[in-house]
């Protein structure tokens, strides 16, 4: 009978929050690096061959081991920033080699100083990105030295061949940068402009879910380029005219991005040639051509909102042709000094009750493993301890989540890592082997954690065996630590940690609400008036937001994958965060639309829209564990009624905002 079955279908079935937590293993649409894939077939492959050349395998294969630490840490596109996401991480994982070499044997002894070790780690990891690999790396090398016999009777041996490793995988990055010099900085400032040009194709489009896509991939390209852009110049004490060039190409196509939100309002498209223009420039900027660019932009734009994106355009182009484009520097402000950015460091990682809090998790789960693997006969036991630590990084996302596609990422490794032991014999056959296996991991890590889980696992077997000889014997332990692993980073670092289980997502937002809110309020004052900010100032206010919003995004990305009640609640958050987007759009397209002709609003009508959020940023900060919501994903797009004012489209678009939020502007319960 169906109905029967269709029953026992749907009681068989998955639960959704289970679906949504495996659903990130489909693989996210990425290119392949090229240059990141022959590095690592070389750097890995090259110490292996020396070793076996020498006749010193095992010397060749920590060689090796630390070049998988600067194939991981190899993401950065600037030669500049290579240099800090290799080296730097580089050095602290001499030092967890180090210590944990000098306690490898000592029982409780190395328990205790592994479990300082975490907690050291986990505490650093919480302050940037090269902090957080610097942690990994410190924390993974020690688990690695206390776990396995290293060869040599010299404590400091380990530590140079692991990091000479590693300074050949940067070496190697580095080959380049004498004839590509400043090419990785132009090419990612001229990404922001095509995806600029993309996000105006869309800004005449109905479909407003494509438009929110193009404006996240915006603010996303953005971040990026001035974050390579800044950290190169922040190497600078002079100045730099090609430095000050391209940041002046950048800030110049802040105007295109703010005229956007006005053209989208109009909802009428804009003519083809407006975004061929800014793929013009584009071109331009990624040749390092410095002059005037041919620009077919169509005659006479109609309307404020047209005029606005063909100013905004030409401004961009004028910037381009600059060949001095002014003190650059001087008005950006120079970033601190490095020492200034240490002490700012420390000073967070000592005094930051969440640094505190990751890294006595961190500890807790990884004294656990220890511990059980002292009291019970597990052979080969640190590969626990490892399992915890890729499991635990506070940046990679939901510890549940990822507890799960570890489970699953390493058993598809395993299978791979079974028939290389299996059937193919050591020695110098492991160098080809190699220059097969390496390059699946930067080839496979941005399509998710289980990919590169799934391509690190075999890599790791056959370095360590190479060290201890085991050969496929090594498979189903791993399997056995692996699930281990992933059962006390669950258990201790999961379940114990209330505040793991649910979100942040209200807390941020409400965060972002308010820092709205005074952007709404100093948008349309006059910049005359004294204490108002600057127009570069309110750029940067937007800018700020919209990155604040991108955080917000990945964080509820992460809190979906999450098992009920929790997962739900998420999700519930995100038509408000929608909505919110919508709102520093019609309030920047107001902004334009002043900056062409509109009347300015008053004082008083601003600040009364700015009350508004406000009161619902405090009512989301008072019920954060928002449980459901009047809406669920962008509402159809409105074109703009000139007969609404200037800040009509506004008005709805927070009345709208402060309705997914509930009945009188609070947070639903």
């Amino acid at each position: 009978m169906p109905r029967p079955r269709e029953f026992t279908v749907a009681r068989l079935a998955p639960p959704e929050w289970l679906v949504r937590s495996l659903g990130t293993l489909k693989p996210q649409p990425a290119p392949i690096p090229w240059p990141a894939v022959a590095r690592a077939a070389v750097a890995m492959a090259l110490p292996l061959a020396v070793g076996l050349a020498a006749g010193y395998p095992a010397y060749g294969a920590l060689a090796s081991m630390g070049a998988l630490s600067g194939v991981i840490g190899d993401t950065a596109t600037a030669y500049r920033m290579r240099v800090y996401n290799i080296a730097v991480p580089q050095l602290f994982g001499a030092v967890g080699i180090m210590l944990g070499t000098l306690v490898y044997g000592h029982g409780w002894v190395a328990v205790g100083v592994v479990t300082a070790i975490a907690l050291i780690s986990g505490m650093i990891s919480t302050v940037g990105a090269v902090a957080s690999v610097s942690g990994l790396l410190l924390l993974l090398n020690s688990v690695i030295g206390a776990g396995l016999p290293m060869p040599g009777d010299d404590w400091w041996l380990p530590p140079l061949l692991m990091t000479s490793g590693g300074l050949l995988v940067l070496t190697l990055a580095l080959l380049a940068w004498p004839v590509r010099s400043g090419v990785p900085e132009r090419a990612t400032v001229a990404g922001a402009y095509r995806t600029v040009a993309d996000l105006l194709e869309k800004a005449g489009a109905a479909d407003a879910e494509a438009y929110a896509a193009a404006r996240q991939d915006v603010t996303h390209a953005l971040n990026q380029a001035y974050d390579v852009v800044l950290a190169r110049r922040a190497l600078y004490h002079a100045r730099n005219q090609d430095l000050v060039r391209l940041l002046a190409q950048l800030n110049a196509v802040i105007p295109i991005v703010e005229a956007a939100p006005a053209a989208y309002e109009r909802g009428r498209p804009l003519p083809p040639e407006v975004p061929g223009a800014v793929r013009s420039l584009a071109d331009a900027v990624e040749r390092g051509f410095a002059g005037p660019v041919e620009l077919r932009l169509p005659e006479g734009p109609q309307g404020p909102a047209a005029h606005a994106v063909d100013a905004a355009v030409r401004y961009a182009a004028e910037a381009l042709a600059e060949s001095d484009p002014g003190n650059v520097d001087d008005r950006l402000g120079r970033p601190a000094a490095l020492r200034d950015r240490v002490r700012r460091a420390a000073r967070n990682v000592l005094l930051s009750a969440a640094s505190w809090r990751y890294g006595l998790r961190l500890a807790l789960c990884i004294g656990l493993a220890q511990s059980l693997v002292s009291l019970v006969d597990v052979p080969r036991s640190y590969w626990v301890a490892l399992t915890i630590t890729f499991v635990m990084k506070p940046d990679f996302g939901s510890v549940f989540s990822r507890a799960v596609l570890r489970a699953v990422g390493t058993a598809a490794g395993l299978v791979l890592a079974a028939a290389v032991l299996s059937q193919v014999p050591r020695g110098w056959w492991d160098v080809p082997v190699m220059v097969l296996l390496a390059p699946l991991i930067p080839a496979l890590t941005p399509r998710g954690y289980g990919y590169q889980t799934a391509a690190i696992t075999p890599v790791i077997l056959l370095l360590s065996d190479v060290l201890n000889r085991q050969g496929a014997a090594l498979i189903a332990p791993r399997m056995y630590d692996s699930l281990m692993g992933c059962g006390i980073a669950l258990v201790a670092g999961y379940l114990l940690w209330p505040e793991s289980w649910g979100t942040r997502i209200g807390d941020r937002l409400a965060d972002a609400v308010a820092d709205t809110a005074r952007y709404v309020e100093c948008a349309f004052l006059d910049p005359a008036t004294p204490g108002v900010p600057d127009p570069a100032a309110r750029a940067r206010m937007r800018r700020r937001i919209y990155r604040d919003l991108s955080v917000v995004r990945t964080e509820f990305q992460r809190a979906l994958t999450e098992p009920p009640p929790f997962g739900t609640r998420a999700a519930a958050f995100w038509p408000l965060v929608v909505a919110l987007e919508r709102v520093v759009d019609a309030t920047t397209s107001a902004r334009v639309r002043v900056r062409h002709g509109a009347p300015r609003p008053a004082p008083a009508e601003s600040k009364e829209l700015s009350l508004q959020l406000e009161q619902l940023a405090e009512d989301l900060r008072e019920d954060a564990a928002l449980r459901r919501a009047g809406g669920s994903g962008p509402r159809p797009h409105e074109p703009l009624d000139d007969e609404d004012g200037t800040l009509g489209p506004l008005r709805r678009e927070i009345a709208a905002a402060r309705a997914v939020a509930g009945p009188g502007g609070s947070a639903p319960t």
